[in-house]
């Protein structure tokens, strides 16, 4: 069985009300307003944020189009934009994992939306290619999780049929959707959470002979 990470909220620390709360402390005082300028930030990935994430926009126009929907001023929203890169910093534990599953012989994968600015970031930044044997940005293939496209993509890239995979991602709605692919899938909040669920899932595939 091939293990497929998410990257924000997963391998990559994302948390958008905390993020804005430090970015924007003059609009975002606390995280229960984070929440709410999160919202209508990223509008939960889809709209604006979505059309970025799935490259059919570039920076520019993702700034111009928040800016011009919600009145906040264009160089603040660009100021969050532009902040995003360096808030995705890595989370030890889930290199911690990747290497403990590397180790054990597993094929490892990525499946992250992520716009083509931040995606060249990370590959700059972190040794991806060490870690993963391959992966798949959203704004590269301008299909973005939880569309079927999004699985199905991946799937092929991976060279994998779908119950061969099992994606790890912090959002319900994706695990869902990738179950609806016939993926199996495993919401993460921590590493050291979704671990023993891991280990078993792969124990039973090895021995059951779907590894």
């Amino acid at each position: 069985m091939k293990v497929v990470f998410d990257f924000g909220g997963v391998l990559f620390r994302w948390h958008p009300p905390s993020f804005l709360a430090r970015v924007w402390p003059h609009r975002v005082p606390d995280l229960e307003a984070g929440v709410e300028v999160a919202r209508q930030f990223f509008q939960h990935y889809g709209g604006d944020w979505g059309a970025f994430d799935q490259g059919l926009i570039d920076a520019e126009t993702v700034v111009a189009r928040i800016a011009a929907r919600t009145g906040w001023p264009f160089d603040e929203v660009r100021a969050v934009v532009d902040a995003v890169p360096d808030e995705l910093q890595v989370l030890p534990e889930t290199v911690a994992l990747i290497e403990e599953l590397k180790s054990a012989g597993h094929r490892l994968y990525y499946l992250s939306n992520m716009p083509e600015p931040y995606a060249d970031h990370l590959e700059r930044s972190y040794p991806l290619h060490e870690w993963f044997d391959g992966g798949v940005f959203s704004g590269r293939v301008k299909r973005s999780k939880p569309s079927a496209e999004a699985f199905q993509c991946a799937a092929r890239a991976f060279d994998a049929a779908p119950q061969e995979l099992v994606l790890l991602d912090d959002l319900p709605a994706n695990i869902a959707a990738a179950r609806a692919q016939g993926w199996q899938g495993l919401e993460f909040s921590t590493a050291g959470a979704v671990r023993p669920a891991l280990m078993a899932l792969l124990q039973w595939a090895n021995s059951s002979g779907k590894s």
